[in-house]
C-alpha cells in the first residue's frame, strides 16, 4: 500500500513539476518577446526552471528508479495539459477559414 501511495505521489509532483516548468517556459517567452533584454529573461527564466525540475527529480526519485519514472511520466503529461491551457487561454480561434471566404464573398 505504501508504495502505491508514493507512486501517486510521485505522479501528482512529476505533474506539479510539469507545469511549473512548461507553464514557466510559456511566461518567459511571452515576457522575453517584449523585454528591452531578451536574452536575460530566457537566460534566467531557462537557469531557473532547469534547476527547479532538476532538484525536484532528484529529490522525488531518490534511490527509487519506479518513482522517477512515474515522476518523469507526470511530467510529459503535464506537457499537454499546459499546451492545451495555452492554446485555450490565447489562441481561441476567431473565425475558421471558410467563414472568412464566405462573408468575403457577399460583400
Amino acid at each position: 500500500m505504501n508504495d502505491t501511495l508514493f507512486l501517486l505521489l510521485a505522479f501528482v509532483l512529476g505533474v506539479l513539476l510539469g507545469v511549473i516548468f512548461f507553464g514557466s517556459l510559456w511566461w518567459t517567452v511571452q515576457k522575453g518577446l517584449v523585454s528591452k533584454h531578451p536574452a536575460l529573461w530566457f537566460f534566467c527564466g531557462s537557469l531557473l526552471r532547469t534547476s527547479i525540475t532538476l532538484t525536484g527529480f532528484y529529490f522525488i526519485g531518490k534511490d527509487h528508479w519506479q518513482r522517477l519514472v512515474v515522476c518523469l511520466l507526470g511530467f510529459i503529461i503535464a506537457r499537454f495539459i499546459v499546451k492545451r491551457w495555452v492554446y485555450i487561454l490565447v489562441e481561441k480561434p476567431k473565425s475558421t477559414d471558410e467563414e472568412v471566404i464566405h462573408a468575403n464573398k457577399s460583400r
